[in-house]
């Protein structure tokens, strides 16, 4: 099976944290998914969930992973991570294949 996404170093210890922390029940895994597709686009869905009947489950560094198998395509590649800034804290996901935009100026 391909694992379609992959979870950066420091997005993994933010997860186990909450896993370990928050009283995440042992038969809650971490669920990936995408929701909407209008006019702002796809956004990404992540949360701790039970597996369901049609859910891929895989685990990836120690942590259990499900996605929907319709959600699959549209996560190919992409990387969960976590940010950490003065004004926000977080989990992003970025397509490394996507180059990133510089703005004017740089």
């Amino acid at each position: 099976m391909i694992i379609p996404i992959s979870i950066t170093e420091k997005a993994q210890i933010e997860i186990k944290n909450i896993m370990d922390n928050k009283n995440i029940p042992a038969d809650y895994h971490l669920r990936v998914g995408v929701k909407g597709g209008g006019c702002g686009g796809m956004s990404y869905a992540l949360g701790f969930d039970k597996a369901k009947e049609g859910d891929e489950q895989f685990v990836l560094n120690h942590i259990p992973v499900l996605i929907e198998k319709k959600h699959y395509m549209f996560l190919m590649g992409m990387q969960i991570d976590f940010y950490e800034g003065n004004e926000a804290r977080g989990f992003t996901f970025i397509n490394p294949e996507i180059p990133k935009r510089h703005d004017a100026g740089e």
